[in-house]
């Protein structure tokens, strides 16, 4: 993704905004807490709502690749 890179030597690999150290889970967990994009953006200044919403897709994405099993069902 154009906003999102994924480097061992950062933040021990975990997914982050380009050119930071911001994680994706960071800004995930504060919009579910229910702080706002533009609250984000005035405590993260360098930060763009691209970005952000940036986080949200990647976030899409992990899950729409996501696969579950009824493990009920596997077991019988």
């Amino acid at each position: 993704m154009e906003f999102i890179e994924i480097n061992p030597k950062i933040m021990l690999g975990k997914p982050v905004i380009k050119g930071t150290r911001i994680t994706v889970e960071h800004i995930i967990s504060m919009l579910a807490q229910g702080i706002s994009i533009d609250e984000i953006l005035q405590e993260y200044q360098g930060l763009t709502k691209q970005e952000i919403l940036a986080c949200l897709q990647y976030a899409e994405n992990i899950l729409e690749k996501t696969t579950t099993f009824d493990l009920d069902k596997v077991a019988s």
